[in-house]
């Protein structure tokens, strides 16, 4: 049987709906940078190019260049890191402006893909399937160690109401942020699922 994140891995995927501390280990992840609104149109071409080297690395059997110790599992959802640009940072009042959005977006890959193997399949894939963003694509092992999280549901325009929780969790606790940055995790497409049946795993780091 092959692994199912949303099983053997429910405390980083599917937290409860209301604030919990947790220590993230170390993680693989296909990402790449960008800055704007996720309402463009461009935006998506950063998802997709991400799931296609995803999906490379999955059916890559198929193809006869699976790398050592593969084994089937289910591709992991997309993430993504957010902050605001510096000269959003110098005169921010409360009111985001999403022009002004700075994001890390990403998929976790497997143990067994190493950086070679990374390597290769982003060459492969930008012969297969050329996009300019793959140059701009990193294998990175990200490390966020300790974490406040909870599940998000609903739009995401409502997170504010989620993460007020999260800080007030924070502060009981006597933490600290490390940033201003936070992690979402998609667990819906916002393509095919109406707005109040989102779910976001939504996560910051605290020290």
């Amino acid at each position: 049987m092959k692994p199912e994140w949303k099983k053997s891995e429910k405390n980083f995927y599917l937290p409860r709906v209301k604030p919990e501390e947790i220590v993230i280990p170390r993680f693989k992840f296909f990402s790449v940078r960008g800055k704007g609104t996720p309402n463009d149109d461009r935006f998506a071409e950063y998802i997709g190019v991400l799931y296609s080297l995803s999906y490379a690395i999955k059916m890559s059997p198929k193809t006869g260049i699976a790398p050592d110790n593969y084994h089937d599992y289910s591709v992991y959802p997309l993430e993504g890191v957010w902050d605001i640009d510096e000269d959003a940072k110098k005169t921010f009042t409360g009111n985001l402006d999403k022009n002004t959005f700075v994001f890390n977006l990403m998929i976790r890959q497997p143990d067994f893909v190493t950086m070679d193997y990374a390597d290769e399949i982003i060459k492969r894939t930008q012969k297969k399937k050329p996009h300019n963003l793959l140059d701009q694509v990193k294998f990175e092992i990200i490390d966020e160690g300790y974490c406040i999280q909870m599940l998000h549901l609903g739009s995401y325009d409502n997170e504010p109401e989620s993460f007020q929780q999260m800080e007030r969790f924070r502060e009981d606790r006597q933490l600290k942020r490390k940033s201003c940055m936070h992690r979402e995790i998609y667990l819906t497409d916002a393509r095919k699922t109406s707005p109040e049946k989102l779910m976001t795993v939504l996560r910051f780091q605290v020290e």
